[in-house]
């Protein structure tokens, strides 16, 4: 019986969730899908092939059941499926909004591989687990035993979040320590609310803080807490501080008032969401409205750079990628939804410089040709020499990717181990470092990645945590 309501890719078309038209959802910061109605979900499910060997489940990061909720969604059995998506998954709910799921599940889906158009794998996820909030299913996981070990965890971006969890689960004591006055780190501040609405991420805080977890935030590890104080309070540690610090270009003017950092942009956007005061957004300093803006780059915070100006009321939002669409390294989901927008793509393009004595006036741009191919495989961009113009602008954004901050240095910490790029050395099975009962995951291990992975790290690091605090306590005191 089960089997007969899966199989339909055959006779039941590929569908999105609606989409709000570009004219309306370009008004405000709210999420441009609709939710899939219950009949919708059910459908989509069951064009799930139920396939022997899931692809789609061994591309996840976190190796999710996803033929197994596909099939309990289609069978109507939604509260068993969200236990099976939770089982696996912290944050379901955000991982079904912002995953690259055209990269990852949906990409490798088998019947999209025969041409009958992936199953649609997030917008399903979503649904499971908005209607799990909806429904009271979903309720702080507190531990049946308290144990007197505790865990400092610093970061409370999506790795840190989801070693809490853990460990909070097992009944560990847990502290995080974060910069910022709210959790959530990228998810609250790096990513907009038209693709993540901020209730969300909240919502899995305060579950997190009713689980037991302790914040600490407007903490600044190096300078209000040293970090060797947090070792010493604390039976191991975890270094879940993402990569925050911008990549930035040696030109001409880069440093005139209106070309701005990606992060800094977006943080004050987001920001204004939440509905605080921000002066450099209230000056006019990272508001577009009203701008000719151009966004320097060709990934997702790009993308979330762009289409944010449009909301904010830019007169016109150009995004400049020095390859051609083919190889952006962003999301082509959201690349779509920006053109959908008005955002124009200026291909094959690259910053030379900036005009303007004060305030920029205008990016002096080098049009490139692909060459020959990188040790990676893609093509190399070369300049086209005599081919320059420049593009007025007002705001430009710089969005060329992150890099760790020095946190040796920062933290007084000399014995860190780092490795030529600056990211913490960690073993990528127990993710310790050369420190004992100093253990790290997500970006600062790996660099700038996916959410999804810093799940997975998060997740991963609190396992080998519990194993670290299993050990005799003269081998873990050592």
């Amino acid at each position: 019986m089960a089997q007969q309501r899966m199989l339909k890719f055959v006779s039941t078309a590929r569908e999105m969730p609606e989409k709000r038209l570009p004219d309306l959802r370009t008004e405000d910061f709210h999420e441009i899908y609709r939710e899939f109605a219950d009949a919708k979900a059910k459908e989509q499910a069951s064009r799930c092939s139920q396939c022997g060997v899931p692809y789609c489940q061994s591309h996840c990061p976190l190796h999710n059941n996803i033929p197994d909720w596909l099939r309990l969604t289609a069978e109507g059995r939604l509260q068993e499926a969200y236990e099976i998506s939770q089982a696996t998954n912290t944050f379901p709910e955000i991982c079904g909004r912002i995953c690259p799921q055209d990269r990852l599940c949906e990409g490798n889906c088998v019947i999209e591989q025969s041409g009958h158009g992936t199953v649609t794998i997030g917008s399903i996820e979503k649904y499971i687990t908005d209607t799990a909030w909806e429904n009271g299913w979903v309720t702080p996981q507190k531990a049946k035993t308290e144990r007197v070990e505790s865990v400092g965890i610093i970061g409370a971006g999506p790795g840190g979040l989801a070693a809490a969890d853990a460990l909070r689960r097992k009944g560990v004591q847990v502290t995080v320590y974060d910069r910022y006055d709210r959790a959530g780190g990228l998810l609250t501040y790096g990513i907009p609310g038209f693709k993540l609405e901020k209730d969300v991420v909240m919502r899995r805080v305060e579950q997190l803080e009713a689980a037991g977890v302790q914040f600490v935030m407007n903490c600044n590890v190096g300078v209000d807490i040293s970090f060797d104080a947090i070792r010493g309070q604390h039976d191991a540690v975890l270094i879940a501080t993402g990569v925050y610090k911008a990549r930035d270009i040696s030109a001409p003017g880069v440093g005139a008032t209106g070309v701005v950092r990606a992060l800094d942009y977006l943080t004050a956007s987001n920001r204004k969401s939440f509905g605080d005061e921000v002066e450099a957004f209230d000056n006019g300093d990272l508001d577009a409205n009203g701008k000719r803006v151009v966004v320097i780059g060709g990934g997702d915070t790009a993308m979330d750079c762009v289409r944010t100006a449009i909301r904010q009321g830019a007169t016109s939002v150009k995004c400049l990628y020095r390859r051609d669409k083919a190889n952006m390294p962003g999301s082509q989901r959201e690349t779509q939804n920006a053109e959908e927008e008005g955002v124009e793509f200026v291909w094959l393009t690259a910053p030379k410089g900036f005009t303007g004595s004060d305030a920029v006036e205008g990016v002096i741009v080098q049009q490139m040709r692909l060459g020959q191919p990188d040790a990676s495989g893609r093509q190399m961009p070369e300049v086209i020499e005599g081919a320059d113009y420049v593009e007025p602008a007002e705001l430009v954004v710089m969005a060329l990717g992150f890099e760790p901050e020095d946190l040796p240095q920062q933290w007084s910490a000399p014995d860190l181990g780092v490795t030529r790029w600056g990211t913490v050395k960690a073993d990528f099975r127990s993710h310790a470092t050369n420190i004992p009962g100093v253990f790290a995951a997500g970006d600062i291990v790996r660099g700038a990645s996916l959410v999804v992975w810093a799940i997975r790290d998060g997740r991963e690091a609190a396992d080998a945590i519990m194993d670290y605090l299993a050990q005799p306590a003269a081998v873990a005191a050592e």
